[in-house]
């Protein structure tokens, strides 16, 4: 990333000396011009970091200028066609605009020393800001043992990134499934798996790290922060040879429990553990009163062949049951919509901290849908009950979306660059539910995404920095340390293994 960096430092230093006056005979183009990143027609935060972009169109110089109601214009030259926009004028441009247009005016000097002039690119500035802070995790695509995982913490208001854990750090592994108390960045949850140390969930808070003695899968805090639901996955990986997208996964067994904070006890109940199911992907509504997730029909025992030859036919229903946190009980489990429905595998539900809409993708089977090139993403609301497929969708997988925490605002990880590289989107969201056309997470460089080889997904928006440091982290999963619970030995309780008693809690026999 570096060497990237430095590029477009380069870029903003010699822009003064391409500085020319362009011509009021200048030729007028009867379209926009092409360039990338796509920053055209676009909703945009007030408090976002330069749109800095690339014009591919033919010439030796170029000019940018950039403008709204108010602050003025910026005016970026370059010989490259690398626009990289000064972050304090452009700080101000916004802050000033708040609610506005935003224009873009390009024009280029062709080599026989004309220019012409493009139409202006119209973006918006919304008048709600995102959350400042992006965390993430970042790999590459490759699939062998031991590849390098980061857990990365991006302020998306500059380009300051930083890691939070890195499997380098300690002896390799993955970490997975991050999660956070209503996008505060004081408390955080991550899992860690590893060939040479026992799986464990640390827990990051106070300027410490608890390492938890068991695994947890996909991770949701109530909000409250007294429990943590979260899914217990027999996730196995494997291999296509005739198809764009090489990678599946299956879901052999899973179920959901939920962990007590103060009393560091594992408890589940039958709803969410049932023998003839897979449960997971949990997700709490704002006021913790009820809990989503995504279940399907157990297709096969633990002697077929792997993959089951019936994995394809396994589309999961998007169920939700009520909790009362005060009296620890459950309610009645809910179908909310089913697969038998839609036709489709329903997954990943995320409310939004309004409590208004609910945001899911569907693919057409299976329970990892950033390896289905037919996953998209769909809004429901939830006072009418009515969804639709959103209109931010590609031809390749869109899935592992996220909330910001005052509703107006998703990001989002796509392959819509040809169906390889998982990137990071953003999208407004009106108040009536609208999405905005998507746009990439902004960098420093305008080259970036043209080299970088790395994926990024499991987007979370927080309000703050993450309070923990990375050699706390280390620590705690190096340590000896831990706290230590009654683990669960396979997905499903069954007898013999794990049983749930009245009270709700998994004891291990």
């Amino acid at each position: 990333m570096k060497p990237l960096a430095m590029l477009a430092l380069a870029v903003t230093l010699s822009a003064g000396s391409c500085r020319e006056k362009i011509p009021s005979s200048a030729a007028a183009m009867p379209g926009l011009p092409k360039i990338t990143p796509n920053y055209v027609g676009i909703v945009i935060p007030p408090n976002i970091a330069p749109l800095n972009f690339v014009v591919h169109e033919p010439g030796r110089k170029y000019q940018a200028r950039i403008y709204s109601i108010a602050g003025g214009t910026i005016e970026v030259f370059s010989t490259t066609g690398e626009i990289v926009i000064p972050p304090s004028r452009w700080r101000d441009l916004l802050a000033q605009n708040a609610g506005q247009e935003l224009y873009f005016d390009v024009c280029v000097k062709k080599e026989d020393g004309t220019w012409n002039r493009y139409q202006a690119i119209v973006n918006t500035i919304a008048k709600e800001k995102i959350d400042p802070y992006l965390v993430y995790r970042c790999m590459t695509p490759s699939s062998y043992a031991g590849k390098r995982m980061r857990i990365c913490q991006r302020n998306i208001e500059n380009f300051e990134e930083a890691d939070v854990f890195d499997t380098q750090s300690f002896v390799g592994g993955c970490v997975h499934c991050h999660s956070f108390i209503d996008h505060r960045s004081d408390q955080i949850l991550i899992g860690v798996r590893s060939p040479s140390l026992p799986s464990v969930t640390l827990y990051g808070h106070d300027d410490r790290v608890d390492k938890i003695g068991t695994k947890f899968g996909y991770t949701a805090w109530h909000p409250s922060g007294k429990i943590v639901a979260y899914s217990v996955n027999d996730v196995r990986q494997f291999f296509h040879n005739v198809r764009t997208e090489i990678h599946d996964v299956v879901d052999l067994d899973s179920a959901i429990f939920y962990y007590d904070i103060k009393e560091a006890r594992i408890k589940t109940v039958p709803a969410l553990a049932d023998k003839k199911r897979l449960e997971t992907y949990p997700a709490w509504t704002p006021d913790g009163k009820v809990l989503y997730f995504c279940s399907a029909p157990l297709l096969w025992t633990g002697a077929e062949t792997f993959p089951p030859e019936r994995y394809r036919e396994v589309k999961y229903d998007l169920m939700r049951i009520r909790y009362d946190v005060e009296t620890d009980s459950w309610g009645t489990l809910e179908t909310v919509l089913s697969a038998d429905d839609t036709g489709l595998s329903i997954l990943l539900p995320r409310v939004s901290p309004d409590g208004r809409f609910l945001l899911f993708c569907m693919a057409e089977y299976g329970c990892f849908p950033i390896y289905q090139p037919t996953s998209d993403l769909y809004l429901m609301d939830l006072q009418t009950g009515v969804y639709r497929k959103a209109p931010i969708n590609s031809e390749y997988a869109e899935a592992w979306h996220s909330w910001s925490s005052n509703s107006r605002w998703i990001v989002f990880s796509s392959k819509m660059a040809g169906g390889v590289f998982t990137r990071i989107l953003i999208s407004h969201i009106d108040t009536d539910g609208q999405p905005s056309k998507p746009f990439l997470l902004p960098q420093k460089s305008p080259l970036f995404y043209d080299s970088c080889y790395y994926v990024f997904n499991m987007p979370e928006l927080i309000t703050g920095s993450v309070s923990v440091d990375t050699k706390t982290l280390v620590r705690a999963i190096l340590g000896s340390t831990q706290i230590h619970v009654d683990s669960v030995t396979g997905a499903t309780p069954t007898s013999g293994s794990t049983e749930i008693e009245s009270t709700g809690q998994a004891r291990v026999q």
